[in-house]
């Protein structure tokens, strides 16, 4: 049986909290992997301190939260990411952990997004995009956690979220694809030898995407960290080879950007010029 295909325990939810927290680490971390937090049964309750009211003890609690896990995965009127997003939003709410509650609940995230995928890997990372977003995510998760029962807010910014970080990729894939074709082309069109370690260095910079306008000769100076009668030098050569074209009026205002060898792989890199 597949790892996604596994029913969730407390005993795997514990384990992965031991591979986070090792005994062998506790000097620099007093935090026991593998155990709930406190040691007496954890109350949740509300109403006044001298009157509490206990709705449930974190046991019972994270034993409907594992049950809710693996029926839901066979239910077929739930939509997986919107299961995916009540998955973050529970387990993150009932906190039962003295630490890595974030990162255990993003391996549950990733457990209900590979059972949903019926693969074990994917190439999306949701913590990349929750990381970029860390205040706009404490928000939201604060604001659903004290709104009752509807928690149509909190889908709306997981989805979002999620679209982000997928989109992140397939950003990352196709500047990946695009370098390696603008490299083999070069392969095909000029020996590699002619050009320098830094100019290299440059056009890896410029395919991504560090310098959206082109780059100065002023920049090339300190990407390449070269003096500036070699960076004139570099920037003519890479032109005469067709690796860069002009822009500007001449001057100071003169940049040079990806051009003709790009035009087949990365036409919008040059369209606007």
């Amino acid at each position: 049986m597949w790892i996604w295909q596994q029913p969730l325990s407390l005993t795997r939810i514990l384990d992965w909290h031991a591979l986070l927290f090792p005994s062998n680490q506790a000097v620099f971390n007093p935090v026991i992997g593998g155990k709930l937090r406190g040691d007496e049964p954890m109350l949740v309750v509300s109403g006044r301190l001298d009157k509490p009211i206990v709705h449930f003890t974190l046991d019972q609690s994270l034993t409907q939260f594992i049950e809710w896990f693996n029926q839901s995965r066979k239910q077929a009127d739930l939509d997986p990411l919107v299961r995916a997003a009540i998955t973050h939003l529970w387990f993150v709410t009932l906190h039962p952990l003295d630490d890595g509650n974030g990162r255990i609940t993003r391996l549950l995230i990733d457990l209900a997004l590979g059972q949903a995928e019926q693969r074990s890997i994917h190439f999306y990372a949701m913590s990349v995009s929750i990381l970029e977003r860390r205040k706009v995510y404490y928000a939201i998760l604060e604001s659903t956690q004290q709104s009752g029962l509807d928690i149509t807010p909190w889908l709306l910014w997981f989805l979002d979220t999620l679209n982000d970080a997928i989109q992140h990729t397939l950003n990352i894939i196709e500047q990946t694809t695009a370098k390696t074709q603008f490299w083999r082309r070069v392969d095909q069109h000029l020996f590699t030898t002619a050009l320098t370690t830094e100019q290299v260095k440059v056009l890896n910079r410029l395919l991504d995407g560090d310098f959206s306008d082109g780059i100065s000769s002023s920049q090339y100076q300190k990407v390449a960290n070269v003096s500036r009668v070699t960076a004139t030098r570099h920037l003519a050569q890479l032109v005469d080879q067709q690796c860069l074209v002009k822009t500007g009026a001449g001057g100071r205002s003169t940049r040079y950007v990806l051009a003709l060898l790009v035009k087949y792989l990365l036409p919008y890199a040059i369209d606007k010029y």
